[in-house]
């Protein structure tokens, strides 16, 4: 069985099992949580380690073999061992602060890191109902009926950038930084948006740069990265070189801007 043959049934089984986990973060929703903090300050729910339970149990059912690096498991059981040149990232609900807050700009996660790029990534948005994929076949985004079926599939592809560009921000961590450089685009329309969706938004040819000044982490923006890369489009560090993953103890990201082609 080839690379890319394998590759496509993982995708398959990433697709579910984010849909799966983006169920149960709705039910959560539904029923009402508490919010609790981490030792870094930031809110975690049980819908963030549902969701994760439900990822965990699926990718240690169908793809054993590959290590995985969670979010809420890091946090919990603190550096695991270094897992080598492939691994999964898996962040259950990122953009947490939104979710808690009723705003729909969270989504589910989980990418395939090979060689220090993510070759595998997808991110669903419960609340809005679209799903995006990115992997050896390109990327593409879905909407998500109530059955948690996809319809609506379409590829999708990073534009050539406009001038003045497209700009996104985080709606969180927005920095002194992040405000620098959004000045020095003169008329560059900016929109600010919650979670990895900034990457999809550049994916599918709807903004050209989201620039990132502040700590993130690997899982935070694996999937969306993969899902851009997929599109044409790459994220690089300041000084131009691809975002590298498996900066293993922490898996801390330096600043770096991800861009359309």
């Amino acid at each position: 069985m080839g690379a890319k043959t394998v590759d496509t049934e993982i995708l398959a089984a990433l697709v579910r099992l984010a849909l799966a986990a983006g169920r149960k973060i709705l039910d959560i929703a539904a029923e009402g949580f508490a919010v609790e903090h981490k030792a870094d300050s930031s809110p975690v729910t049980r819908a963030d380690r549902a969701a994760e339970d439900i990822i965990l149990a699926g990718l240690a059912r169908d793809v054993a073999a590959i290590p995985v690096i969670a979010e809420e498991r890091m946090a919990s059981e603190g550096a695991l061992e270094n897992p080598g040149p492939e691994f999964f990232l898996v962040d259950a609900l990122d953009g947490t602060r939104e979710f808690v807050a009723g705003r729909p700009d969270y989504t589910v996660n989980i990418a395939l890191v090979r060689a220090g790029a993510p070759v595998l990534g997808v991110v669903y948005a419960p609340e809005r109902a679209v799903f995006w994929q990115g992997g050896p076949g390109g990327a593409s985004a879905a909407r998500i009926d109530a059955s948690g079926r996809a319809f609506d599939r379409r590829a999708i592809v990073s534009s050539a950038a406009q001038s003045p560009p497209r700009i996104v921000a985080s709606v969180s961590h927005r920095t002194p930084a992040t405000d620098a450089f959004i000045a020095g685009h003169a008329g560059a329309p900016v929109l600010a948006i919650g979670s990895s969706l900034k990457f999809c938004l550049v994916a599918a040819g709807e903004a050209d740069l989201y620039p990132r000044f502040g700590r993130t982490m690997e899982w935070d923006i694996a999937a969306g990265d993969a899902v851009l890369r997929a599109a044409g489009g790459m994220t690089r560090t300041l000084d131009g070189a691809p975002l590298a993953y498996g900066k293993w103890p922490d898996f801390a990201n330096p600043d770096f801007i991800a861009a359309a082609r």
